[in-house]
């Protein structure tokens, strides 16, 4: 007799539940399933069972939790937020955009659970583990990739002033919109003019800052700037020109403590086990080839 293989989402509906509890289901052994790659799979036999009433113990849900995320501004945060908020998880996310140094600090002086970050380190040319190392000693921390993401110069459509480089900010004739100090963005501007020996004097305003990607990009689309530095997916949003500069290494920190660590758990269950991961893809400019991938973990 053939058996139908099942996804969690499929098994959700079939039951009319939330794929959090079909998530507690199996953590707790309740609901046995498999993984093909890092999918996970229910086979039909297994939810007959289930749905025969063979669980040893009805499900619990867990208590209303609302996580603090802090940190910098990133489309697939923004789609993350969203998409626990519509997973019936009794969690939400509450976001605050203030930059990946300033997220970094809130979540070493324990104001909030999650730093959201991509922080380049000039010296070793790292991202976000040097400073990691070097403010969580003693914490229990999980660091886990997001994605690769493309940053570079965004100008009009068209590229009517022909754009082709950093050097070209140097011009009179171009005015620049940059981002905020202490952003990850801002770390990676002022390292490439650095390194390429560019005074930020020369650049016709480089003092403007403005405190998201999309924020930055419409000063060009609005034609009230030349250029700004940012992410391909702004560019891709409003329709404007982008000129490939680096790529960085965008990750989430989660710092585990006793009140937060169901909660936080649950969050990691949403990265690894559902079919979030499309949303990578569906962004322009990123590489979720390392999603979900563990880069460090003092737990």
């Amino acid at each position: 007799m053939h058996n139908k293989i099942y996804t969690p989402d499929e098994v959700a509906a079939l039951l009319k539940i939330s794929k959090h509890t079909v998530y507690e289901l199996i953590k707790r052994g309740e609901l046995a399933s498999f993984k093909v790659g890092k999918k996970m799979r229910i086979e039909e036999r297994e939810l007959n069972r289930l749905k025969t009433g063979a669980m040893s113990a009805p499900v619990k849900q867990s208590q209303s939790i609302q996580l603090r995320l802090a940190g910098s501004h990133d489309f697939l945060v923004e789609s993350l937020v969203q998409y626990v908020s519509k997973e019936d998880l009794d969690i939400s996310i509450q976001p605050s955009y203030i930059g990946s140094l300033e997220g970094l600090m809130e979540l070493y002086k324990g104001r909030c659970d999650i730093a959201a970050v991509h922080l380049l380190e000039p010296v070793s040319k790292m991202y976000n583990l040097p400073f990691i190392h070097q403010l969580f000693v003693h914490e229990k921390i999980t660091v886990m990739r997001l994605a690769a993401r493309e940053q570079g110069l965004i100008a009009a459509a068209g590229n009517p002033h022909n754009i082709k480089g950093i050097k070209d900010l140097e011009r009179n004739n171009l005015v620049f919109v940059n981002r905020q100090k202490g952003s990850g963005t801002r770390f990676l501007f002022d390292t490439i003019l650095a390194d390429k020996k560019i005074n930020p004097v020369a650049i016709n305003g480089y003092e403007h800052e403005e405190w998201t990607h999309l924020s930055a990009a419409s000063h060009i689309s609005s034609g009230n700037a030349d250029a700004a530095f940012g992410i391909k997916t702004a560019a891709s949003r409003l329709n404007l020109d982008f000129i490939p500069i680096a790529v960085e290494q965008f990750d989430l920190v989660f710092k585990w403590t006793q009140k937060n660590e169901n909660a936080l758990q649950h969050i990691v269950d949403v990265l690894e086990l559902t079919s979030f991961r499309e949303h990578v893809d569906a962004l322009a400019g990123y590489d979720g080839s390392q999603f979900g991938c563990i880069t460090y973990d003092s737990r």
